[in-house]
């Protein structure tokens, strides 16, 4: 009855004459759907009907809150949906109502009439929110909650509204496209597309309206994304058409900010669905035209507007990362002419403040970029030997990087570097009495603790790759790693990385690990304990999932780097303690599949490295036999994997 009286309450007031108590009776609305989805299914006619209303005749402000209602509806089934498929037994918390299928055939018209509700003036980039855009979003959510039937009700409005005169109704048909290519399956979809790819690469090219040419490239943006990897049958881009794409997409980036923008982000989900077509891609006769494109957009007057520069950046960076070995030599050609442009933002002109942002930026993305073509040049050995060629010169410049402190900045070079360590080897040992201190200064900034992470990470790719070279600077960066644990001032999220980086060490340096087991199993232990006590924490499953994962790491590199080593002995003290705490998450039953593979790996670990020593303990253990057997039948390959080597490890050393 209660209930009853305060949706009567409430709805009644979304009738009120003042707009603010309008407004705030449909944000209460949104609200209730969120909390209580499961009650509301006795008063969703009369909701939709004022919801309607609101929608057609009422000021903006409270019409948006009336679609973010069924945009809320839709995020609560999209999560039952996805929890439970379709599959509503006695077993689920929340049984699914599917009020947006019923609501389909009334919803989608209201929806669709939104999006030709367009300002003239309206701001094309993601800051500005009017009716229109609601519209399309819930439209975009009302697809992934109800798949294929979405279609039919939608089409009728595409081809009615996509080639009238105003630009309102060809943006809005356009828009409604767009929206709903996440959802709906590609067989659905896909006659769609191969009908309107021809007109859409036309009207991003002629139409004269700026709107229209930014909703489409947005639109092929779209269907690159969704539709282009996933059709292999029937591909939507051939050979034929591929070429007409890219020529349009080029041009498109000439065209004002927030298209150039769009087209951008279309041609980094066209390489990006072309990654796992093997050895050739229909882009490589292209590739040296779009990377010419992609600098020269960089270098745009205007190119600081609707982030234009950014994604450039991050579309270059894509079609270096999916490129194929046909244009290796490209890729190289690439290298000088970005440390060039890093150079030039080095060079010690006198900047103001805003200025100084902007370089910053800029020099992020370059390091970025550099990032990306280590990467790939790195991975086959005839490129990396030409490459390491330049190693010493980008050294020095992502150095000089350093010495400008800034945070953002300091991070993709600290990733770069990462890289360059990767691929140098333990040729890097020459860079570390200089790069040093900035990889302490990195340990140290509890301030912008993601730089602090990804240093963090650095640590472990720098370790992999000198191995017992950096025994000398293991002193430094163990008392840091051991301080940062310890301290209260560094974000929680730093701390399992840096048990996964005991674990590089170990790994790196084998024995000459000993001087600082007693305070890393010290350290290992309490968080371990740590963990227990946070595991029934529903906020916390994440973390602690990470923090076990970041924990077992560290175990299995120190008994790696222990194994064969006549000191293997001194961890026989901490098997008994390493053995209780995988009972404990064993019995617990809440691990992830990454926890699980790293748990049953170290399980293994023990019994290779102390031999008989574990053979005993490991039959007394209370759940050893039971994982052990539960991972082996696991689905997950890369589990069984480690399982199978983990049950060959335990039966060598109760044989013993």
């Amino acid at each position: 009855m209660e209930r009853d009286y305060i949706m009567r309450v409430v709805c009644e007031a979304t009738l009120s004459p003042e707009v603010r108590i309008r407004q705030a009776a449909f944000e209460c609305l949104v609200s209730i759907s969120s909390t209580y989805y499961e009650k509301l299914a006795p008063y969703i006619q009369d909701i939709f009907n004022i919801t309607a209303k609101a929608v057609k005749e009422d000021e903006e402000p409270v019409a948006l809150q009336a679609i973010e209602f069924w945009s809320s509806i839709c995020d609560e089934e999209i999560d039952i949906l996805e929890e439970y498929g379709g599959d509503f037994t006695g077993d689920s918390d929340i049984p699914c109502f599917y009020f947006i299928k019923q609501a389909l055939p009334a919803l989608v018209p209201m929806l669709l009439e939104t999006l030709l509700k367009q300002e003239e003036d309206q701001d094309q980039d993601e800051g500005a929110w009017n009716i229109a855009m609601a519209g399309g979003t819930c439209l975009g959510l009302v697809a992934r909650t109800v798949g294929d039937d979405i279609v039919p009700l939608v089409v009728p409005f595409i081809e009615e509204n996509i080639s009238k005169p105003d630009w309102r109704q060809r943006e809005g048909a356009t828009y409604a496209f767009g929206s709903i290519l996440e959802g709906p399956s590609p067989e659905k979809l896909i006659p769609l597309v191969n009908v309107a790819l021809t007109f859409m690469l036309s009207a991003l090219t002629k139409d004269p309206s700026s709107h229209v040419k930014d909703t489409t490239a947005w639109t092929l943006g779209r269907i690159f994304e969704f539709l282009h990897g996933s059709a292999v049958d029937s591909p939507i881009i051939s050979q034929a058409n591929c070429q007409q794409i890219v020529t349009v997409l080029l041009q498109s980036m000439k065209d004002t900010p927030n298209v150039a923008k769009k087209a951008c982000g279309a041609l980094y989900f066209l390489a990006q669905g072309y990654e796992e077509m093997g050895p050739s891609s229909p882009l490589t006769p292209f590739f040296q035209e779009i990377v010419q494109s992609l600098l020269t957009v960089t270098h745009r007057d205007d190119a600081d507007e609707s982030r234009l520069r950014t994604a450039a950046y991050e579309t270059l960076n894509e079609i270096v990362r999916c490129s194929t070995d046909e244009t290796t030599p490209l890729v190289l050609q690439l290298v000088p002419v970005i440390m060039m442009e890093l150079h030039n933002t080095l060079e010690g002109q006198k900047l103001s403040s805003d200025e100084r942002e902007k370089q910053s930026e800029l020099q992020g993305l370059l390091c970025g970029c550099l990032q990306v073509i280590i990467q790939k040049l790195g991975s086959s050995e005839p490129t990396k030997y030409v490459f390491i060629q330049h190693a010493d010169q980008i050294m020095g410049l992502f150095l000089r990087v350093f010495a400008c402190r800034n945070a953002t900045v300091h991070e993709e070079a600290m990733l770069a570097i990462g890289a360059l360590a990767y691929v140098a080897g333990s040729d890097f040992a020459k860079y570390m009495p200089e790069f040093y201190r900035y990889l302490e200064m990195g340990l140290q900034n509890f301030e912008e603790y993601q730089v602090c992470a990804v240093t963090v990470g650095v640590v472990g790719d720098i370790s992999r790759a000198l191995e017992e070279k950096v025994v000398p600077y293991c002193d430094g960066i163990m008392t840091q790693l051991l301080k940062n644990l310890s301290s209260n001032q560094l974000h929680r999220s730093v701390k399992p990385p840096i048990f996964s980086c005991f674990g590089d060490i170990a790994l790196a340096v084998g024995e000459y690990f000993e001087k600082y087991l007693m305070w890393a199993m010290s350290a290992l232990q309490s968080a371990a304990e740590l963990s227990t006590r946070i595991a029934g924490d529903d906020e916390l499953v994440e973390y602690t999932n990470s923090l076990r994962n970041g924990i077992l790491e560290a175990y299995s590199g120190i008994f790696q780097g222990f194994k064969n080593s006549p000191k293997t002995q001194l961890l026989i003290p901490y098997a008994p303690h390493i053995l209780q705490f995988l009972d404990g998450i064993y019995m617990e039953k809440d691990m992830d599949d990454v926890v699980m593979k790293t748990a049953i790996g170290v399980l293994g670990d023990l019994a290779d490295t102390l031999g008989s020593h574990a053979g005993s303990m490991i039959q007394q253990s209370i759940s050893s036999k039971d994982f052990l057997n539960e991972c082996l039948s696991s689905e997950d390959l890369m589990i069984k994997e480690s399982a199978e080597w983990a049950k060959l490890a335990i039966s060598r050393a109760i044989s013993v």
